[in-house]
């Protein structure tokens, strides 16, 4: 090898070397004793443990693997998740209220039934959850990735969806009273009578999206896209659809509106009963 050769060869390995001394590596697992002692154990591989009915006030898990831990039935209220690995984890009925989960990697994550009240997922990656039944009331969904999550029956009013990635989702019977979905992408999402009362779907994309039997009252949907979407038996007392695009009439059937909804040109509707 040639001098100037070797020369590079051994500066790089020196390069390296300093960089594995400057990057922390993720610490071994640790007991359930063990974390609930330390309250937590940030940045630890903790991948595969069975944690059910792991009992902790405002854990520390920033960073921690714990891709298809047990954690079903936990109780870790406050916890702090930020950046955490929990693929395919299993959490249902765990009561994670207030916990912030912003920008953790949650793909396949089980959180059926758990309660999520007043929980930041901001930015994410909830591809493909499940989170049937769920109490997501004031979560906070802003650009999380959600595509093909299934929400249904969960209770989630005044939850925000904001600028979220919602491709595919269903949302059959979910409580979204007051709930945020501005500039929300929802492409070929059921919304199955959902109870949406109050909620912003301002500039959101529901292109496709299935409304039969939802309560839509004092919603608002303006510059909302609505192409391909169907509203049958749609209950839009009092909602504001000023500039939505893409309505159908062949694909509204039985829809209702009252004297405060505002209708797009050429869209008209039978008046709600009582």
């Amino acid at each position: 090898m040639l001098p100037s050769r070797k020369r590079r060869t051994r500066s790089l390995a020196a390069l390296c070397a300093a960089l594995i001394g400057l990057v922390p590596l993720p610490a071994l697992a640790a007991g359930p004793q063990d974390l609930i002692d330390n309250k937590g154990c940030p940045n630890c591989d903790l991948r595969l443990q069975e944690l059910r009915e792991l009992t902790i006030q405002a854990p520390n898990f920033e960073r921690t693997i714990l891709r298809e831990a047990d954690l079903k039935e936990a109780n870790l209220i406050e916890g702090n998740f930020r950046n955490a690995d929990l693929r395919r984890a299993e959490l249902e009925r765990a009561k994670l209220h207030y916990g912030d989960f912003s920008r953790a990697s949650m793909r396949g994550v089980d959180m059926e039934k758990a309660v999520l009240t007043g929980a930041n997922f901001t930015g994410a990656d909830l591809r493909d959850a499940d989170l049937n039944e769920t109490e997501l009331s004031g979560a906070d969904f802003t650009r999380a990735d959600l595509r093909h999550a299934s929400f249904i029956r969960a209770i989630a009013p005044n939850a925000i969806f904001k600028d979220a990635k919602m491709d595919n989702v269903d949302l059959e019977r979910v409580d979204l009273s007051g709930a945020d979905f501005s500039g929300a992408r929802l492409p070929n999402s059921d919304l199955d009578r959902v109870f949406a009362r109050g909620s912003n779907f301002e500039s959101a994309d529901l292109s496709g999206v299935r409304l039969s039997s939802a309560d839509l009252t004092g919603a608002n949907l303006r510059n909302a896209n609505l192409d391909g979407a169907l509203l049958r038996y749609t209950r839009l007392a009092g909602a504001d659809l000023t500039d939505a695009k893409g309505l159908d009439p062949k694909r509204i059937m039985g829809a209702c509106r009252d004297a405060d909804t505002k209708l797009p040109a050429g869209i008209t509707l039978e008046t709600c009963g009582q």
